[in-house]
C-alpha cells in the first residue's frame, strides 16, 4: 500500500536558471507524471537567451580549488535536505517518481547517492588524475620539468539523460576541476537538474558558473555550440551523430552483460543475476542485458523467470514498487517493440505482454526473460529501460566477439587467461570478475572512463 501524500495542487514552476538569476519564459512546457496528471511547468528559453548566457559563462572567473570543493560538500546537504525553491526533498522525490516511473525507493537511494558522490568529489577527480602529474604550474617539481593537468576548455555543456536522476552525480566533477557548467535537462526528468544547480548556487556557486537550460529540440544545439565541450546523453543515434567529435562525449547505450563460465555454479550467484537485471528499476544502462551461459541456459532461464514474475505491478510512489511505470501509450509501444524484437527467442516471461495496466492512464514494465538459441544472436544487444534479459549460449570458440560493446561486464569465472582476453578489450569499459552486480559503481572508480581524462589533459611544464 502506498505512504500517504498529498502532493500540492498547484503547478510546480520550474524556471530556467541563467547567469542572471532565475528566468519564467513566455514559452512554457507542461510537464505531465505517467497518468497525464499536471505535476510542473518548466520555462523553455530562446535561442538569444542561450547565446547570451553562454557568453557568460566564458567571461566568468572561477573560485580556488579549496572553496570549490568546500562549496560542492555543502550543496550535497542542501539537495539532500533542505527545501530549495519551495519544494521539501519528500516533494521533490514524490515528483520524480510519478513523472518518471521510478520505484519511489529508487529516487530515495539515488538522493542519497548523490550527495555521497558530492561529498567526494575532490576524491573522485585526484583518482583520475595521472600519478605523474601536479595540478599548479607552480608546484616546486616544475622547477625540473614536470607534467601539469590543466582543463581542456573553461565551458562544459550537458544534455542530460531523462530516465534516472542517477547520472546528475557526475557532471559536477566539471565544476570541482574549475569548469562552468550548462546543463539542458531532459523534458521527462528536469526535476533533478533543477535542484541540483539551485542547491549548488545556494553553497556559493555564482550564477555564471552553472546554468539550466531548458530548450526545444531546435535550440538544443546552441547549448553545445556555445561550450567548449560537451557530454550528450542518448541511444545509439546519438553515439553515431557524435562518435567524430572530440569536443563531445556521448553516452549511450551500456549493453551491460553477466558472463557464467561451466565451472561456475549459477545457482550461487542467482540473486546478484536477479538484482543485475531488475535493480534500480532495470532502467539504467548498468543493469543486464544479456546473460551468456556456458552450457545449457534453459535451467537460469527458468529460475530467472520464477524469481522475476513474482515482482508487483505498483503506481512508482508505493514503496513495494520495483518495475517502472510509464504512461499506457509509451509502455504499449514498448510492448510492441519487445514483440518485434523477440522474434524467434523463446520466451520464458513476458512473451504474452509486459505492459500492466493499472487504470489511471499507466501501465507497468513488467519483466521479460527470452532465451536464444545461438551467442551472436542480434537481440542480446537489445537494451530496454525495464527488466529484460536475453539469456544465450556461449561456447569458447565463439570467443570475446558476443561479449564486445559492454558498459560492464561481470565474469562469473575462474579463467585468468579469459578475464586477460576482457581487459584488452577495448570496447568493453569495466570488467567485474566474480559475485559483483553490473550496477555497482563507486565514488573514484570510472564508469565509461573517468570524466576527468575528457575533460583534462597533460601539459609539460619546466620553469627557471
Amino acid at each position: 500500500m502506498a505512504e500517504p501524500h498529498t502532493p500540492r495542487t498547484e503547478l510546480l514552476q520550474l524556471d530556467a536558471l541563467g547567469a542572471q538569476g532565475a528566468y519564467r519564459a513566455r514559452n512554457r512546457m507542461t510537464v505531465h507524471d505517467v497518468a497525464g496528471g499536471e505535476v510542473a511547468e518548466l520555462s523553455l528559453v530562446p535561442p538569444l537567451f542561450v547565446e547570451r548566457t553562454m557568453k557568460s559563462l566564458h567571461r566568468a572567473s572561477g573560485p580556488a580549488l579549496d572553496d570549490r570543493i568546500r562549496m560542492i560538500d555543502r550543496a550535497a546537504e542542501l539537495f539532500s535536505t533542505a527545501v530549495l525553491d519551495g519544494q521539501s526533498v519528500t516533494e521533490y522525490e514524490y515528483r520524480v517518481s510519478r513523472v518518471g516511473g521510478i520505484p519511489i525507493s529508487e529516487v530515495r537511494a539515488t538522493t542519497r547517492a548523490i550527495a555521497a558522490r558530492l561529498r567526494k568529489v575532490h576524491y573522485s577527480v585526484e583518482h583520475a588524475r595521472p600519478a605523474g602529474s601536479v595540478t599548479r604550474w607552480d608546484d616546486p617539481l616544475t622547477r625540473t620539468g614536470r607534467a601539469v593537468w590543466a582543463r581542456r576548455g573553461s565551458v562544459f555543456a550537458v544534455h542530460a539523460a531523462g530516465n534516472h536522476p542517477g547520472p546528475h552525480s557526475l557532471w559536477p566533477e566539471a565544476l570541482a576541476l574549475g569548469y562552468r557548467v550548462a546543463v539542458r535537462p531532459s523534458r521527462r526528468e528536469p526535476f533533478t537538474p533543477h535542484r541540483l544547480i539551485t542547491a549548488l548556487r545556494g553553497a556559493g556557486f555564482g550564477d555564471d558558473h552553472v546554468v539550466l537550460l531548458p530548450t526545444d529540440h531546435a535550440t538544443a544545439q546552441a547549448v553545445l555550440r556555445g561550450a567548449d565541450l560537451g557530454m550528450v546523453y542518448g541511444g545509439e543515434d546519438v553515439v553515431r551523430k557524435y562518435v567524430t567529435d572530440a569536443s563531445i562525449l556521448p553516452q549511450g547505450p551500456g549493453r551491460s552483460k553477466i558472463l557464467l563460465t561451466a565451472e561456475v555454479d549459477w545457482r550461487d550467484h542467482l540473486d546478484t543475476i536477479v538484482d543485475s537485471v531488475s535493480g534500480h528499476g532495470g532502467t539504467g544502462c548498468v543493469n543486464t542485458t544479456a546473460v551468456f551461459v556456458e552450457g545449457d541456459p534453459t535451467p537460469l532461464c527458468e529460475a530467472l523467470a520464477e524469481r522475476l514474475s513474482s515482482v508487483p505491478s505498483l503506481p512508482p510512489e508505493d514503496p513495494g514498487a520495483v518495475c517502472p511505470v510509464q504512461p499506457l501509450a509509451t509502455a504499449k509501444a514498448f510492448e510492441a517493440h519487445l514483440s518485434h524484437k523477440a522474434t524467434g527467442a523463446k520466451a520464458w516471461l513476458g512473451g504474452d505482454g509486459i505492459a500492466d495496466e493499472l487504470g489511471d492512464g499507466s501501465a507497468v514494465l513488467r519483466p521479460a526473460v527470452h532465451q536464444l538459441d545461438r551467442p551472436d544472436a542480434s537481440q542480446a544487444s537489445v537494451e530496454l529501460p525495464f527488466p529484460c534479459v536475453w539469456v544465450a549460449p556461449w561456447t569458447r570458440e565463439a570467443g570475446l566477439a558476443p561479449l564486445r560493446n559492454s558498459l560492464v561486464l561481470t565474469a562469473m569465472t575462474h579463467d585468468d587467461r579469459l578475464v586477460d582476453g576482457l581487459l584488452e578489450e577495448p570496447s568493453i569499459s569495466n570488467v567485474y570478475v566474480g559475485d559483483h552486480r553490473t550496477y555497482w559503481m563507486e565514488s573514484g572508480m570510472p564508469h565509461d572512463g573517468y570524466l576527468a581524462e575528457f575533460l583534462m589533459r597533460c601539459k609539460s611544464v619546466i620553469r627557471d
